[in-house]
């Protein structure tokens, strides 16, 4: 593979002659965690055993001094220069994409010489922040698929995985001291199909939940993969599955796990019993989670009173008494001002970016327009579910930040109509392709991108197992006939 075909777009790029061959004799070595996550990967796909030693073939090597990072190529050796080792893994990320669509697999499959081609190539990320959030509330994604997803998170450069991980509709963290979280709130006895004027129903129980140990294997598999993943724990609203298992957190009458979409008028009751109650949860979330950031939502709230902004008020407030930061949804500056550090997640209200930077907030790109990849891909007839906006892949790809001084740009994946791993392949790539070209990329090039995309990287997915959405419609089995979406 050429320098031509890397997504994210690198910054620069200089072509030299010759490549390097790379054999049974290649070694790694220098940043032990990024040479040890290249053996592991790209020796599995290769076969090669790739030995590390002590003057290697390929060397990944941190220089604070540098700007990202610097990969210079010669016949001989390849030698990465990173600011960090995170920036060491993302050249390392670009070592892999110069290498054949195969080095993509789990297990070699073609016995055929491998090099890289000769060059420089210098990086580094447009935004710090670039993010990807996955909706395990509505359908829960297990602990198998979730690491899957970093890996492709990783594969793209992007480093957030925001995980939505309780809602209306299921509870998906084990909480030791609060178990009727997970033995009620965490399963739902059927879930609605589509988005028809009839409401329709499966009559198939569904749900799941992580234990402690299954985060912290998610949270020390992302940290492999420098992805930091932002738990959140959506109060006050969207609290239905919880309140199912604790009656007293609403209005004390018995109520169901939710078992259909929208947004359910059941919200916490605004006492400090529930505050007590959340203080803990949260404890408990901060305890698996290192995250710098905790999510405590704040959004679609139906019959908000003040005294909900403040219940969200004292929890951001316990967060930050412990030395993290929270965000929430925009719609979280409609029920009370938030306090300094907490970050704005822009998805709905544009004029909140400037609402936001004027109350001292830091802000994260959402938009619901560009970055919800659940919403329909195109207006043919075909499409699965089609619900939300028109949001095409071009759309993603032409999204002009209003500003950039901003942390970031985050896209999010909500999976009501998303119920399987092969679902969410679908909704999220490749638009999640052009998305991280965004977030990495300031200079991008929409023709070319396509050419790039088209004739190099969604070879990489297919031999990852991806079951992307075709440029030219689904194939037939991606078909949902029949259920009905809602497109706005």
């Amino acid at each position: 593979m050429s320098f031509h075909s890397l997504l994210p777009r690198p910054r620069r790029v200089e072509y030299a002659e010759g490549r390097l061959v790379l054999d049974i004799r290649t070694s790694v070595g220098g940043e032990p965690r990024v040479a040890r996550w290249f053996r592991r990967h790209v020796g599995a796909a290769t076969g090669l055993p790739l030995p590390l030693a002590a003057k290697p073939t390929i060397e990944f090597r941190i220089d604070p001094e540098v700007s990202g990072h610097r990969i210079e190529i010669g016949p001989e050796q390849a030698l990465v220069t990173a600011q960090h080792s995170a920036a060491a893994h993302h050249a390392a990320q670009t070592l892999r994409q110069l290498l054949p669509p195969d080095a993509f697999r789990r297990a070699p499959v073609h016995d055929e010489p491998l090099s890289l081609p000769c060059g420089v190539i210098e990086d580094h990320p447009r935004f710090g922040w670039r993010g990807c959030h996955l909706d395990v509330a509505r359908h829960f994604v297990p602990k198998r698929d979730v690491l899957r997803f970093i890996d492709l998170l990783a594969m793209h450069k992007l480093n957030v995985l925001h995980l939505h991980l309780t809602d209306d509709q299921g509870w998906r963290v084990e909480v030791p001291q609060y178990p009727e979280l997970t033995r009620i709130g965490s399963w739902r006895e059927r879930s609605m199909i589509g988005r028809g004027e009839v409401p329709e129903y499966d009559e198939q129980p569904h749900g799941g939940f992580y234990t402690t140990e299954d985060l912290l294997e998610i949270v020390s598999y992302a940290g492999e993969h420098h992805v930091t993943v932002v738990p959140e724990i959506d109060v006050p609203g969207h609290s239905q599955a919880a309140i199912a298992a604790y009656p007293e957190l609403g209005s004390g009458e018995p109520v169901a796990v939710w078992d259909s979409w929208g947004v359910s008028d059941r919200i916490l009751v605004p006492r400090r019993t529930t505050v007590d109650f959340y203080r803990d949860v949260l404890d408990h979330v901060m305890a698996v989670f290192p995250s710098p950031v905790i999510c405590l939502g704040g959004d679609e709230v139906p019959g908000a009173t003040p005294a909900h902004g403040a219940l969200l008020r004292r929890l951001i407030e316990h967060v930050h008494a412990r030395g993290r930061r929270t965000s929430a949804w925009d719609d979280a500056m409609q029920m009370t001002t938030l306090p300094s550090g907490t970050i704005v997640m822009a998805w709905d209200d544009a004029e909140s970016i400037t609402r936001a930077a004027e109350a001292g907030n830091d802000v994260l790109l959402c938009p619901e327009t560009h970055f919800y990849l659940d919403h329909r891909q195109s207006d043919h007839p075909d499409e699965p579910i089609p619900v939300g906006f028109l949001n095409t892949l071009e759309n993603v790809y032409d999204y002009t930040p209003p500003t950039e001084r901003v942390l970031g740009v985050q896209a999010q994946v909500w999976t009501e109509h998303l119920d399987s791993t092969a679902r969410i392949d679908y909704a999220a790539f490749p638009r999640l392709c052009a998305f991280a070209e965004l977030a990495w990329s300031r200079d991008r090039d929409p023709g070319e991108f396509h050419h790039r995309l088209t004739q190099h990287h969604l070879p990489r997915l297919d031999a990852f197992g991806v079951d992307y959405r075709p440029l030219d419609g689904p194939y037939p089995w991606q078909l949902r006939p029949g259920i009905p979406g809602r497109p706005r």
